[in-house]
């Protein structure tokens, strides 16, 4: 039987309805069920060709278009226990999407749950380590870059947002998918890091701190990055083998995070060229 809606939703009262607003707006109703949610074709493809379990899909044909039901229609038509698949009206599906100019599709995912342990890192690893990151977009662009270039993990240290908000999710473009990606505490980074033989190089605001053109990143490397408002804590910058610096010739005296992490990120993909 091909993959098909099963209803049409059109109440915003619907209990299914009420659950994904639950899902977009609480961080703890997504902890609770272990679900999250991804809105766009492009994301969800990415989460399911990343084995990512799909429990429902949405969508309305105002926005989708026929091109899109069919691509939608295309992932899941080789599943034989597909998700569930719902239509719904334009003004219900308005009020549940998180993003301007939606292309009509959402879904609801089983959040990915994954450990330090649950990491396979290759024998010279390059690793990004995010400590308090709190700003969904600054990680998501973070997870662009690691996608990109690529490293073979992000690690974050005692995160002040959800590893899988939907708006990070928007934001990485579905990369939180692609990249190995661990929330832990900031110990258990720094002592896997030290069991691994990985040396750490802190990028921080400080007298010792060394050009990074200078540093040598062919060697197994992690990238420790803080946040903008506050930079790393000190302990953090201490428990780092080396400091780091992106010199400002400006008037300012520090990059955005995302921009920083790029930087430090293709330096080091250039070096083990």
């Amino acid at each position: 039987m091909p993959f098909a809606p099963a209803d049409r939703l059109s109440s915003p009262q619907n209990p299914r309805i009420k659950q994904l607003l639950r899902l977009q707006q609480k961080s703890a109703e997504r902890r609770a069920l272990g679900l999250t949610l991804v809105e766009g074709l492009r994301e969800l493809t990415i989460a399911v060709e990343a084995g990512v379990a799909v429990v429902a899909v949405y969508s309305c044909p105002e926005l989708a278009g026929q091109e899109g039901l069919q691509a939608l229609q295309g992932l899941f038509s080789s599943n034989a226990a597909g998700p569930e698949w719902f239509e719904v009206t334009r003004p219900v599906f308005e009020k549940v999407a998180y993003r301007e100019g939606s292309d009509g599709i959402l879904a609801v995912l089983r959040t990915p749950a994954r450990t330090l342990a649950d990491l396979r890192l290759p024998a010279n690893p390059l690793v990004i380590v995010l400590e308090a990151v709190e700003k969904p977009g600054n990680l998501g662009a973070v997870l662009r870059t690691a996608d990109a270039a690529p490293v073979d993990a992000v690690l974050i240290g005692d995160p002040r947002t959800d590893l899988f908000n939907p708006n990070v999710i928007r934001a990485s473009i579905g990369c939180v998918f692609t990249v190995p990606t661990v929330a832990a505490p900031v110990a258990e980074i720094l002592a896997f890091l030290r069991e691994k033989g990985i040396r750490s190089y802190a990028a921080a605001l400080a007298p010792e701190a060394r050009t990074y053109t200078e540093c040598d990143f062919r060697r197994p490397t992690a990238l420790v990055m803080g946040t903008e408002a506050d930079g790393l804590t000190p302990q953090m910058r201490e428990a780092c083998d080396e400091t780091i610096i992106v010199p400002m010739r400006g008037r300012i005296d520090s990059l955005n995070v995302s921009v920083a992490t790029a930087v430090l990120t293709f330096e080091a993909v250039r070096q083990r060229q």
